[in-house]
């Protein structure tokens, strides 16, 4: 939830309960954004909601909110079971939004808890045993815990897909379909994105019912918060540059992108050789080291924190100043999701996207998704020499070689056989004299029958 002085009085028209406001109060939020004002009242009034945002505009608080404000209300004490699923794609945002869930019940008697891969299993069967309304939830994870019937989901109220963008670039579909077989078929379902795509559309259609379309902002776009700017480069350059970017302009707060795990160990190992204390977090590493990576970063003990896009999704990190994109995703729309991770709050952010010869259409791409032509600079040593035209989207190159111009001449291919060198012979070529021979033969047949 975004803290912001543009209406004092707002968290006194969404009609919650004192136990939440007070919540709220505790965490310093006296105001609610444009997402909030319009997903809380559609929840509450028991809608089912496609909801759309630019990430970091506070979409978490719009859905947990008047989902505890309901279940406090109808609530019997000693009754813990489970009453809402909360489904995110990735373990970061799991423990991202069951932490926001757990400080925005602060004075409620809900019980909450969060399940994922590389946590505990058989903790958090006991959890489940022991009781609890509200669950965040893997996809994954959650099914195994059905499989074994460590839950009960015929009781849940209301089902939320967040991020739904990533459930579905993920692949996670098939795994969603299975869990709604489960669920009752009489819910509340809310779906909210960063993006509302055709194919998230699609999706609601499926598992919504009469759905309420909440679009605050329109696909693509991006925070006026956050200044955007490329550096064409030579790919063989970009780890130096890199590396004098982040030396050279004495950034303490960076949050380098990649695609490919191997590509982040390899940042990693350079950077942290030149003295820049670097860690890296993707799907090979442990909870245990990703947590440990991320609370460091936050801690400023570690300088640059290296991410692929799965694994940096629902990452919570206060006062980011800057994001570096080493490579274009290989998903246009994650883009949008990686420097949404800066300029948070309405304070300002650095967006820095590093392109080589080879990205160039990828980064059309991505012009054409936010509705804008960012602006290059070159820098001298880095900035490539030669141009190369790709031949389609993301295909192999052609170095644009000269040409004899519009008034040369162009020398024509040869259709003779050149004299000083032989041409192989074919069988071919055998039947060529045969047919050459064979009129003149039958010719001479026919004069000797005369």
């Amino acid at each position: 939830m975004i803290n912001t002085l543009k209406n004092k009085n707002a968290l006194d028209t969404l009609a919650l309960s004192e136990a939440l406001e007070n919540a709220l109060k505790d965490k310093g939020y006296t105001s609610v954004t444009a997402i909030q004002s319009a997903l809380i009242p559609a929840i509450l009034a028991s809608h089912d909601v496609m909801a759309g945002a630019q990430t970091g505009t506070g979409k978490t608080a719009g859905f947990v909110l008047p989902i505890l404000e309901r279940l406090s209300e109808n609530f019997v004490a000693g009754h813990h079971y489970p009453k809402a699923i909360i489904i995110a794609p990735t373990r970061e945002l799991v423990r991202q939004v069951g932490a926001s869930v757990e400080a925005y019940a602060k004075y409620v008697p809900l019980k909450s808890t969060t399940l994922y891969g590389g946590g505990n299993f058989k903790a958090q069967t006991n959890t489940l045993k022991a009781g609890v309304d509200i669950i965040v939830t893997t996809s994954g994870r959650l099914l195994e815990h059905l499989y074994q019937k460590h839950l009960d989901v015929s009781s849940v109220k209301y089902l939320v897909l967040d991020e739904a963008d990533t459930i579905l670039d993920m692949g996670f579909v098939h795994e969603i379909s299975k869990i709604l077989e489960r669920l009752p078929t009489k819910k509340q379902t809310i779906l909210v994105s960063a993006t509302l795509s055709g194919a998230v559309k699609r999706l609601g259609e499926k598992i919504l019912v009469k759905p309420k379309l909440i679009e605050v902002d329109a696909m693509g776009s991006v925070a006026s918060t956050v200044e955007q700017i490329v550096y064409p480069v030579e790919k063989e350059k970009k780890l130096e540059l890199l590396s004098y970017l982040i030396g050279s302009r004495n950034y303490q707060k960076v949050l380098v992108f990649v695609r490919r795990k191997a590509l982040g160990d390899e940042l990693g190992e350079y950077l942290n050789s030149y003295g820049l204390k670097t860690a890296i977090i993707h799907g090979d590493k442990s909870t245990g080291d990703r947590n440990r990576a991320l609370e460091g970063f936050k801690n400023h003990k570690i300088r640059v924190l290296v991410a692929t896009d799965i694994a940096a999704r629902g990452l919570d990190i206060p006062d980011l100043p800057i994001v570096i994109n080493y490579d274009i995703p290989h998903v246009i729309g994650d883009y949008i999701h990686r420097i949404g991770r800066t300029g948070r709050a309405g304070k300002e952010g650095l967006a820095i996207t590093l392109i080589s010869p080879l990205e160039m259409v990828a980064l059309k791409d991505v012009e054409k998704l936010i509705s804008k032509r960012l602006p290059q600079e070159k820098l001298e040593g880095y900035a490539p020499k030669i141009i190369e035209v790709q031949k389609g989207a993301r295909k192999k190159t052609a170095i644009v070689k000269s040409s004899d111009g519009a008034f040369g001449k162009k020398k024509k291919k040869s259709t003779t056989f050149s004299s000083t060198k032989k041409r192989k012979t074919t069988k071919r070529d055998g039947f060529k004299v045969y047919d050459a021979n064979k009129p003149k033969e039958e010719s001479k047949k026919r004069r000797k029958k005369r």
